[in-house]
């Protein structure tokens, strides 16, 4: 037989005398860090907290709107309608409107109450007067509306007592004619008051009256006024106020 040209024996199949140099590089790549791989990272806890509230309201929100999930929820033909409003309130039906009494009540209590108190005894320790059985609201209208249009200062007497330590505000500056008309009016008819309604009219026609008085009143000025005089076009001391079916008729 022929031998191979160099005759040196070929050794075929694995040199076993290399294992030990195997294990050291597969040791040096086990001891490597594995690449990152694209799409495996953990999730941030702030993600999935955003998750489960948008989970959790978008689930309120279905129950809430869902009407049970029922195929009839959708039925426009199921569907509540809500009443056309017209002019006067839902349906076009007349709706109540208040007296003028009660809207004087209102501003009574935002303007006129912390001093006059809400049950009209007035504060007689800090000088407030009452305006339950004063002279000056039961009586005519013109010193009343002196009062309220151009304030009060220096000691006045209701009732028998004197108050002289508190001081009114003239409230010309800061209510209307027929705020002022409607406050008069609620104190007159309140508390057990015999007084009768106070017009925007005449209240208007005072305030031009008094446009050239720039000081507040006092007592005596008061007094120069007859305890029953009434301004233009209103309804005598006394008189009960108008019935809204049985309006009462216009002055003479």
């Amino acid at each position: 037989m022929n031998e191979p040209a160099g005759g040196g024996n070929v050794h075929q199949g694995m040199d076993y005398g290399e294992t030990s140099d195997v294990h050291q590089v597969h040791s040096a790549i086990q001891r490597e860090k594995r690449e990152p791989r694209a799409g495996l990272e953990p999730l941030s806890i702030w993600l999935i907290a955003v998750y489960g509230l948008a989970i959790f309201f978008g689930g309120a929100y279905l129950g809430r709107f869902s009407g049970n999930f029922s195929g009839d929820s959708l039925d426009p033909g199921r569907l509540p309608t809500r009443p056309n409003r017209g002019p006067n309130g839902p349906g076009g039906e007349q709706t109540a409107e208040l007296s003028q009494a009660d809207r004087g009540k209102k501003i009574f209590s935002a303007n006129c109450a912390v001093c006059h108190q809400p049950n009209g005894l007035g504060a007689a320790g800090q000088g407030y007067p009452p305006l339950a059985g004063s002279e000056y609201v039961n009586g005519g209208t013109r010193r009343v509306g002196m009062i309220v249009l151009k304030g009060l200062q220096g000691p006045v007497t209701v009732k028998g007592q004197q108050f002289g330590t508190a001081v009114m505000q003239p409230w010309d500056k800061t209510l209307t004619d027929a705020k002022i008309a409607d406050v008069l009016t609620y104190i007159r008819q309140e508390w057990g008051n015999k007084g009768g309604p106070v017009t925007t009219a005449q209240i208007a026609g005072l305030r031009k009256e008094l446009a050239s008085h720039p000081e507040s009143f006092t007592e005596s000025d008061l007094k120069a006024v007859p305890e029953d005089a009434e301004l233009p076009g209103g309804e005598p001391a006394g008189a009960k106020p108008a019935d809204a079916k049985n309006p009462a008729p216009p002055p003479k």
